[in-house]
This record gives C-alpha cells, structure tokens and sequence, in this order.
C-alpha cells in the first residue's frame, strides 16, 4: 500500500471513530490534494512555486483574490495587457488592474498551463512574495493550516456532511460555522464577540497581524488617545496609500467555544480609501461589505485550522503561544495576550 493511500486510510479512521456510526458517515472520505510545506516571511504565509520555469513565492491569502503582484510580472518578463472589465479595492485603496498569460505555473504538484492571470498592487510585499493564491482558488477545496507544524494542507472532501473533520482532535476541536459567500463578499465570514459585542469577522491568512476596524474600535471605546493605546507605525495592502495603525487593550475576544481575555488588538480606518464612483455617477460609493475585524496570521499561527467549505465551517485547536502580535513594550511587561485562550464547555471555562 502507497504512503498516501496509508495516509488516507488514517484519516477515515480518525474520522470514523469521532461520529457515530450511520451511512452517511461511513461513506465520508477526506482525500488529501496537496501537502505543502510553508514559510512564513513578514507574516506571509509561502509555498514555493514556479511560473514559466522561475522561482516564484506564493502567499497563501484568504482574504483575498488569486493575483501577480505588479512588480514581480516585471522580474518574470510577463506582458501585461488592460483588464478594464476588473477593478480591485482594499487597505490602501483601488489598485490599477492589469492582466497577463503565463504559460505554466507550478505549485507543488499542481500544474496549471495557459494560465490568463490578474496583475495589480501598487507597492512590493517583499522580495519573497510574487503571487497572491486568493480564496478563489482555496475555497475548490478544504484548506487545513498547521503552521505550528510548517504545512498547509488541501483536501477533496466528499459524503461527509455529517462528519466532524478536525481529525487530529476530533473530540476537542473548537468550531464556528461561516456565511455563504455571497452573503460576505466572496469571504471566510463568521461571528466573533469582542469585550461581549456580537461582530463579523474574515479569516485573512494574507494579514500578518490581525486588525480591527477602526471605527469598529472607536464603538467598543478604543481610541487613538485612550489609555494603553500606542501608535503601531502604518499598514499598506493592495492600494497605493498607507494607513495609520494602533495597538490598544481589549477585554476579551470570544470566537467559537474559545475566549482570550485581557489582550491587545492592532486597529485602524482599513476601509477609509476603499470607495468607487460607478459608471455614469459622480457619487462615491462604499464597499458593499467590510468585517469589523480581519482575523489574520497571528491567530493561524497560534492554532491548527481546517477551514471546512464543503461544509462551511472552520475547525481549530489552540496550540501555544500569544494569538494576537505583536504587543506594545507596556503590555509585553505585564504579560497581555499572552496567555492561552479559555475553552467554554457547559459549566465555566477552564485554562486549556
């Protein structure tokens, strides 16, 4: 028997034994697609991949659309063509949307020949980051982040409606359910408290950090001049302007059965410049939708997550260290966000 096919087996026990016994269940099959080893690098989160023979690095973004970034189709000799039918809004602002054709693109062992691909982003994220591998993509199939194990691995999940997926955990794992995409703007949205509020928030693996909508913070009584509060420099997305960042103190953030308390949160105005005028108006208009919080690599690195599409719905487990970074040198000495989230059963939550 081949090592994937052990592999396989495996996984349909594990998933075997964390449900009862039914028809439905038994025929549940969770065959792995691709295994990719990952970096993380400026909280990006790689795979190594080629186009037309050249080394690319490919961030894994969520919260996002598949894309090459701007400069990195110069260092590849793409040519790039109009898109006017596309326009692309986010941190930042509108980014010029341009297209080009790639002959082949590797990632691991997928392969993708004749590849007409998005071109945009007004700025370099790095000499490590060509390629933006957006939810388009990942939400063909379930996507399971273990960065605390370096992998990021997909699956073709097929007869398992029934079934609890987080097969390494499968009597532990926390879970909350997310909305239909088009009910989040092509997102991994779900609900969240922060200090007791209900909220939404998207999963974001391409934010390094995650971040809170400032006006979101200015109602929950984070302010640029509260106490505790500290500028955090700037932050930059797609869009060609930057956006002023704080860090300030949150009481608790609350997703699934998980509770942290007494931590920190980055925030700032992430939708001021992400307006359009449509085609014969002269009114600027908002995003339709814009999350109160971006959950980002912070949080994926302190857990191991399945995001579940086949059944809209994400798994994870808490696996050591603080979920939200980085922290001001104040609350670094007194230890916020540094301790493990509670886990809320029937009775009162307890250290996990």
């Amino acid at each position: 028997m081949s090592k994937a096919r052990t592999a396989l087996c495996a996984i349909a026990l594990a998933l075997a034994a964390s449900v009862e016994s039914t028809p439905a269940v038994a025929k549940c099959t969770l065959a792995r697609a691709a295994d990719w080893p990952v970096s993380v690098d400026r909280g990006h989160i790689l795979v190594e991949g080629s186009i037309n023979g050249q080394k690319v690095g490919v961030m894994l973004d969520t919260g996002g659309i598949t894309l090459i970034l701007r400069d990195a189709s110069d260092r590849l000799g793409l040519v790039r063509k109009e898109a006017p039918s596309y326009r692309s809004f986010g941190i930042g602002g509108e980014t010029h949307v341009e297209a080009a054709n790639v002959d082949e693109f590797r990632l691991g062992a997928m392969t993708r020949k004749n590849w007409r691909v998005m071109v945009a982003g007004e700025r370099s994220f790095g000499e490590t980051t060509d390629v933006i591998l957006g939810e388009d993509f990942l939400e063909q199939l379930d996507v399971e982040f273990d960065l605390p194990h370096g992998a990021v691995r997909l699956y073709q999940v097929s007869d398992c409606a029934g079934a609890e997926l987080a097969y390494w955990a499968p009597t532990t794992a926390s879970r909350v359910d997310f909305a239909p995409s088009y009910n989040s703007g092509g997102s991994i949205a779900f609900p969240v408290q922060l200090n007791g509020r209900p909220l939404q928030a998207i999963l974001d693996s391409g934010a390094p950090s995650s971040i809170l909508d400032k006006p979101v913070a200015e109602q929950l009584g984070i302010k640029p001049d509260s106490p505790g509060v500290a500028p955090a420099g700037r932050v930059g997305g797609l869009g060609g302007k930057w956006v002023d960042v704080w860090i300030g103190p949150l009481q608790s953030f609350s997703i699934g059965d998980e509770t942290i308390s007494d931590t920190t949160i980055r925030f700032a105005d992430l939708f001021r410049d992400a307006t359009y005028t449509p085609a014969g108006s002269h009114l600027a208009r908002k995003l339709e939708f814009t999350p109160a919080l971006m959950l980002g690599a912070d949080f994926l690195r302190a857990h191991r997550v399945l995001v579940s599409h086949s059944q809209r719905r994400m798994y994870f487990t808490y696996e050591g260290g603080p979920v939200f970074q980085p922290k001001p040198a104040a609350a670094q000495a007194e230890g916020a966000g540094a301790r493990p989230p509670d886990r809320t059963g029937k009775g009162d939550a307890k250290d996990r």
